[in-house]
């Protein structure tokens, strides 16, 4: 009975077009790309292995050999209290990462107007644990920066990108 069980239920997974996402749902249209980052940028270091698993586009170590140049436009990290406890000590704090991104030509046309992403992660805090919670708050920011990564990489995979042969209505 369990075994007709999971082979129905294996059926209808199967059958509604369910797929994991991972790195082949991840194919960009560009067949070159250049990162405009520095090269040991946390997002650089990643989004390169991301783009490289996907096997669809090349990395670039210029500009001008690129069809598409990746460019940050903002990074800001913010930590503020979420809360306090009744001796006025913190107790939780939020977490907020806001990255923006666009794609253009090498020439300068945008391909990829920009992008914001903004994640938020709240963290309890304990005076008593500083150590702990240090460590904590280090492996949220970098769980912050792999998700995210794998955001731009779905964004960048699912924006359909502006022709930049087109003349501009402005």
């Amino acid at each position: 009975m369990r075994f007709l069980f999971a082979m129905i239920l294996a059926a209808a997974v199967a059958g509604c077009g369910f797929q994991l996402r991972g790195a082949a749902s991840a194919q960009l249209p560009y067949k070159t790309m250049f990162i405009a980052l520095p090269e040991t940028a946390d997002v650089n270091v990643w989004l390169q292995r991301h783009i490289k698993a996907t096997g669809s586009t090349e990395i670039v170590d210029e500009p001008k050999a690129a069809e598409a140049v990746f460019q940050q436009l903002g990074d800001q990290r913010q930590k503020s209290i979420l809360s306090i406890n009744s001796l006025g000590r913190v107790r939780e704090y939020r977490l907020t990462l806001t990255y923006t991104f666009r794609v253009i030509t090498p020439e300068g046309k945008v391909l990829v107007p920009p992008n914001e992403i903004t994640l938020v992660r709240d963290v309890t805090h304990d005076d008593s644990k500083v150590l702990a919670k240090d460590i904590e708050e280090n492996l949220l920011w970098r769980d912050m920066h792999t998700d995210l990564v794998g955001q731009i990489m779905r964004r960048l995979s699912v924006v359909k990108p502006l022709d930049p042969n087109r003349e501009d209505a402005d």
